[in-house]
């Protein structure tokens, strides 16, 4: 686990103790490779799609992501950063995070939107991200990649592509980025 994560874990006032990978960088590669033939299956006009990580979890994942697709596809994609930090709803449980910076150079008019993010679970934070994605036009669809689903919804919200699904309990944190996923408890610092 790199020191920006740890960095990252104890700015939202969590300490991360790992307790063991679940996967290694070869594996999550091996995962982001298999999800971008997925979407070129589904959507065969890449040169329409928008790749959109949510900041910061997403960030490594999304680029890497329109990488593949891009060599894939022989075809540039067009990707772009959202924050999210603004549209949360436990604004009022928790202090305003740390705001990252949307970086989204085109119109999402009429374009199929893929929001990558690295961990889906309640769906809280894609609920805030489709509210934001409004304020950047009005995609024709829009899909959801994640590298790990670890179950738990409390919304209806449903991954198109997945990296890997790793059931957890309550009481179990997940850290996923390019270098691997490790699973372990989170306490407040």
């Amino acid at each position: 686990m790199s020191n920006e994560d740890e960095r990252q874990a104890r700015t939202r006032g969590l300490a991360f103790t790992a307790k063991s990978q679940l996967m290694t960088a070869d594996d999550v590669k091996r995962a982001l490779r298999r999800m971008a033939h997925e979407i070129v299956e589904r959507n065969h006009a890449v040169g329409s799609l928008s790749i959109i990580g949510l900041q910061t979890g997403g960030k490594e994942p999304a680029v890497a992501l329109a990488s593949i697709l891009a060599e894939i596809s022989g075809e540039s994609v067009s990707a772009g950063m959202l924050d999210v930090s603004f549209y949360r709803d436990d604004l009022s449980r928790n202090p305003l995070p740390t705001s990252s910076a949307t970086d989204i150079d085109h119109d999402l008019t009429n374009r199929t939107v893929v929001l990558v993010d690295d961990v889906l679970f309640t769906g809280r934070t894609i609920r805030a991200a489709l509210n934001a994605l409004s304020d950047w036009g009005r995609p024709r669809t829009v899909q959801l990649a994640v590298l790990v689903d670890r179950g738990h919804r409390e919304l209806p919200i449903r991954p198109d592509y997945v990296g890997k699904n790793l059931p957890t309990s309550q009481d179990e944190a997940i850290v996923a980025n390019l270098e691997g996923v490790w699973i372990g408890t989170r306490a407040p610092s």
